[in-house]
């Protein structure tokens, strides 16, 4: 649940902490009085992009901080992790987004920098809104397919099939790329095979490519490398050397140890090194001896070179680019060499591909059905409590002509809401309010299914009053049993069964308009008078009566 919420210079609002409750919240105010600022500072915190012009104007950057409580942090701490961000300590979500207006904006998570992929991946975890536009989304079939999806719980028969249908749909796709690329013309052949000739020749591993590219430096400095390891080796080792010297000195110290049988340990040291340097010498030596090519092992070296450096410009610019062009060169000339016989084997494969996507699609479909029948029946009870007393809600299966990532057939809703009309697709029979009202019925049948812990309603009551008011309220705080509900609505009946309530007023009256959120539960009397507001008097004593009676 949302447990506080931080806003400085966002909009008309200059600075701003709020405190919230579990359960039902409803927000309330005039029209334009600014309540859209709360929502949002909330689709910040979710992800939203922003543009500065949302930034308080004077003010050098905006922010919106928030603290939400996970009693049950496993899954948010399984999303934190696969962001590579901290995991909640003691269940706590820590939120912080800055809007600058001269610099990129910050967000933090946990206390650790966090990209706004990664807040939207959060939001998604943890907050979902519907907006006055929610309702149309029934409209597509899309929409009508993930509720029904939903509340027949198919995500290991969906995952399964749609598994399959990726398969399906790999397979055929490689068919086609086999007969309609892989017939090479005689010259294609040809110069496929030389490249393959001049690649194989290279001996591509790390090893022969690291030995001909450091035999090529060599041979490119042979003479000077030569010059410079005799000129060592002949110092170290030749006459009048480093190791002839120490080499007298070594009689000497060997004389002194006769003398002085302590300084042995000294002259045992200055003898390993007379031997390290006469080591050294050879190897240097050794060194200019490798360096020694003769013309035909430079030419060599100078073709294979050449070829390696070829293959990188055209390949890529590393072994492993030009491997898998190589094999993906073999592949061609194989293909071509057996195109009946590739094409009969991918057929085939496509075949039990599709066997078995057919079967995956059946078991899918008949899991769908079984939910629709019951979705359905709920569904319409739930309508019938928002006014529809005889309307009929059904939910129908129809074949697709060809398989599709969501299955074998789509879903349509269809409704009549009065007594003797046939049901129509939802589209074709519904209005604005019967729209709203269907949608509120399915969520709140699907309600206890959605793992989203905080729902935001934007006037999703519009185009709804009188006593239906009053059911669409208890709809979502019957909804709010098992989420933290936000509503910002106009009407009464809904605003008397917030168990919190915020009231947002704009003041213009001093030189600059501010807008100020201030929470009314707990001041009984300052309720009742917003809620009189609501229904057209605020001091009238007919509407400070039946705000009393809507409270009570």
């Amino acid at each position: 649940m949302l447990q506080s919420l931080s806003i400085r210079n966002l909009a008309l609002l200059e600075e701003l902490s709020l405190e919230f409750e579990a359960g039902f919240t409803v927000v309330t105010g005039e029209t334009g009085a600014g309540k859209s600022i709360l929502l949002g500072a909330l689709s910040l915190l979710a992800g939203q992009r922003a543009d500065k012009t949302i930034i308080r104007q004077g003010a050098a950057s905006c922010e919106v901080e928030a603290s939400l409580y996970f009693e049950n942090p496993a899954k948010i701490n399984a999303c934190l992790e696969a962001l590579e961000l901290p995991p909640c300590e003691e269940g706590i979500l820590l939120i912080k987004r800055s809007l600058p207006r001269e610099k990129p904006q910050r967000i933090t998570v946990n206390g650790s920098l966090a990209t706004l992929s990664a807040l939207q991946g959060l939001g998604e975890q943890w907050i979902d809104f519907h907006g006055p536009s929610e309702p149309r989304r029934l409209l597509k079939d899309s929409c009508q397919l993930e509720l029904l999806d939903l509340f027949a719980q198919d995500a290991t028969e969906l995952g399964s099939y749609q598994g399959q249908y990726k398969a399906w749909c790999e397979l055929r796709a490689e068919r086609d790329r086999v007969a309609n690329e892989s017939r090479l013309a005689p010259d294609q052949v040809s110069y496929i095979e030389s490249q393959l000739a001049r690649l194989d020749a290279l001996e591509l591993t790390e090893e022969a490519i690291g030995t001909l590219e450091r035999d090529f430096a060599r041979a490119s400095q042979a003479q000077e490398i030569i010059e410079l390891s005799s000129a060592v080796s002949g110092g170290l080792t030749g006459e009048d050397s480093l190791a002839s010297r120490l080499s007298a000195l070594l009689r000497e110290a060997r004389q002194l140890e006769g003398l002085d049988a302590s300084s042995k340990p000294l002259a045992d040291r200055l003898g390993s090194a007379v031997i390290e340097l006469a080591d050294l010498g050879n190897e240097y030596a050794a060194l200019a001896a490798e360096c020694q090519f003769d013309p035909e092992q430079a030419a060599e070296l100078q073709e294979k070179m050449n070829a390696w450096l070829e293959a990188k410009r055209r390949f890529g610019g590393d072994l492993e680019a030009v491997a898998k062009a190589r094999e993906e060169m073999r592949q061609r000339l194989e293909i071509q060499g057996d195109i009946e016989g590739t094409l009969a084997r991918l057929d085939q494969g496509i075949a039990k591909a599709e066997a078995s996507m057919r079967k995956a699609a059946t078991v899918l479909r008949e899991r769908r059905e079984q939910a629709a029948r019951e979705l359905a029946k709920v569904a319409a009870k739930a309508i019938a409590q928002l006014g529809f007393k005889k309307a009929e809600f059904l939910i129908r299966l129809e074949t697709l002509p060809a398989y599709s990532n969501s299955g074998d057939c789509r879903c349509e809703f269809v409704f009549s809401p009065n007594v003797g009309e046939a049901p129509l697709p939802l589209s074709r029979i519904a209005s604005s309010g019967e729209l709203a009202r269907v949608m509120l019925a399915l969520k709140t049948v699907l309600a206890d299914l959605d793992g989203v812990p905080v729902l935001v309603f934007d006037e999703v009551d519009a185009n709804v009053g009188g006593e239906i008011g009053r059911v669409v309220g208890e709809k979502m705080a019957q909804i709010a049993g098992g989420h933290q509900v936000f509503c910002v609505t106009h009407l009464p009946q809904v605003a008397a069964l917030g168990i919190s309530h915020f009231l947002v007023e704009k003041d213009q009256s001093s030189e600059r308009t501010r807008v100020r959120i201030s929470a009314l539960h707990g001041k009984r009397q300052a309720r009742v008078s917003e809620i009189a507001r609501m229904l057209g008097d605020r001091t009238g004593k007919s509407a400070l009566a039946h705000a009393e009676e809507l409270l009570a």
